[in-house]
């Protein structure tokens, strides 16, 4: 019988630690996602980031779509108080993340190998075949030649770079006075009990960096090139590491705010984001994705974007969901042009059809779409004001009784539906009430508390502190959230078409006066 993504046995990073960055509002769409696809546990969360547990291998986790980027969790911890101690002690304290329990690296290190190690094979099994094949048909022999002188050449000029960027490594150190003579013997003993351990020269152990970013009260005591010194000089002392800031084997992520203090490994180098089959990016690939999540798309549906721009929404639901049938519209010739070309870089041309009409002219018959997922345009320059009532009617009409309109909208948009200039609650600091940015979840790990009970509040809460949106028509609001966008916030809204807009017209028609 085949292991599941549940089995430990499936994979060497049974019970991993895991967490993902991800966009402000995203937080609930990433946490159902590990959920149903990585059947991951200890789901929790702070702002921006979530946690999670899983024995998923690479092939799982690179499927991710509501994430930035992905991590092996190091160590979790409250934040350093800056305000009670002098500068001093926060260095050493920051030593301490990795003095003070050395074995969470070590074993962080060794699932961080064995998932690469893992995938490795997994690649090497249909490349071995592939070769059998090429070798079979007759494979020139000079060409072999010549991509291994190739590949000779390349080593040696990376083994010259290596040993030039040693030096200037070593000769910085040295003038900075970042260690002492005592240090540098002791670091060079270090090294060589490491490499004795592993079995391999001093020269080939593992080389790292360390990425840091520093936020609050920290980032005014310490820039991130100082904490980034601090953690990479005792991971040196440590386990005998090197640093080498152009082409490590491992980068070490640090991020240190006045709410928490985490540390991770990135899987993969690519963030989950980047999609490889978008060639111009339009709208943020998570968001879209989201949206597309919110619809439901069903087997067998016909699904619509009247102002797709380059097609990334559509493109996001067509590789999760190909068994429904899609079409794109936009008025402007150069954004189909655009999307034309994702959708041939994506492989998708056949899937989705693309229209040149105006978003209130719909050559479509009334009630023939079963689905409407669309990023309405705001900004300086779309300047839609009470057009999106024009857009949303035409919406209405041809959606069919039951249907789903997901839409992306400003603030602008929303107080334009609702006539009102106060129906968006801001807090104090200009952010949403209802933002899933409450810090307050963020447990340490082995402390008590767990995402099973912090999840659910998150959903609750985004659902219940955004702005009350009226029914539009036979359009119902049934879900929403509140995303950001990067310098400015949105909301995607989920409206459900209740009646046949044609039915409720004949049921409300006014009785003609008695001749």
């Amino acid at each position: 019988m085949a292991a599941g993504p549940g089995d430990p046995s499936s994979g060497p990073a049974a019970g991993a630690r895991f967490f993902c960055t991800a966009g402000r509002g995203l937080e609930p769409f990433l946490m159902r996602e590990v959920r149903v696809r990585l059947q991951a546990t200890q789901v929790e969360y702070v702002s921006g980031k979530v946690f999670f547990t899983t024995c998923s291998d690479l092939n799982m986790l690179k499927k991710l779509k509501s994430a930035e980027r992905l991590f092996l969790l190091i160590k979790r911890q409250f934040p350093f108080n800056v305000s009670s101690v002098n500068k001093g002690k926060i260095y050493n304290e920051m030593q301490r993340l990795v003095n003070d329990d050395p074995e969470s690296w070590l074993n962080v290190i060794s699932i961080w190998k064995d998932l690469l190690e893992l995938d490795a094979k997994k690649k090497r099994l249909p490349q071995r075949d592939a070769n059998l094949l090429k070798r079979k048909l007759g494979e020139n022999d000079t060409i072999i030649t010549k991509k291994l002188k190739a590949e000779q050449m390349q080593k040696t000029q990376e083994n010259r770079e290596c040993q030039l960027e040693k030096h200037v490594e070593e000769e910085t150190l040295e003038q900075g006075g970042f260690l002492t003579n005592r240090e540098k013997s002791q670091l060079d003993e270090r090294q060589g009990e490491a490499a004795e351990a592993a079995g391999t020269p001093g020269q080939n152990g593992l080389t790292f960096r360390v990425s840091c970013r520093c936020r609050g009260a920290l980032a005014k005591a310490f820039s991130a090139q100082e904490v980034g010194r601090i953690i990479g000089i005792a991971l040196m002392k440590q386990f005998g590491w090197k640093a080498d800031l152009r082409d490590p084997n491992v980068e070490i992520f640090i991020h240190l705010s006045d709410i928490y203090s985490v540390m991770g490994i990135p899987v993969f180098r690519a963030p989950l984001a980047s999609r490889a089959y978008i060639r111009t990016a339009g709208l943020r690939s998570t968001v879209a994705w989201a949206m597309a999540s919110v619809a439901e798309i069903k087997a067998g549906a016909l699904v619509l974007d009247p102002m797709c721009g380059l097609g990334t929404i559509l493109l996001e639901a067509a590789k999760e969901w190909p068994d429904a049938c899609y079409v794109g519209a936009d008025v402007s010739d150069s954004q189909l042009q655009g999307a034309q070309g994702n959708l041939k870089a994506a492989g998708l041309q056949d899937k989705i059809a693309l229209l040149q009409v105006s978003v209130v002219e719909l050559p479509l018959p009334s009630e023939s779409v079963d689905v409407i997922i669309s990023d309405i345009p705001f900004g300086k320059k779309f300047k839609l004001g009470k057009d999106i009532q024009s857009i949303l009617r035409e919406m209405e009409r041809v959606l069919r009784a039951g249907g789903a309109v997901v839409l992306l909208l400003s603030e602008a948009h929303c107080k334009s539906l609702t006539g009102c200039e106060s129906s968006i609650p801001l807090n104090s600091k200009g952010g949403h009430s209802g933002e899933p940015g409450s810090e307050k979840c963020l447990i340490p790990d082995g402390k008590t508390g767990t995402s099973e009970t912090a999840s659910p509040s998150l959903e609750a809460n985004d659902q219940e502190c955004l702005p009350q949106m009226p029914p539009f028509g036979s359009l119902v609001p049934v879900e929403r959230y509140k995303v950001s966008l990067g310098k400015t916030d949105a909301f995607i809204y989920k409206y459900k078409k209740s009646y046949s807009s044609g039915l409720k017209q004949a049921t409300h028609c006014e009785p003609r006066p008695s001749p």
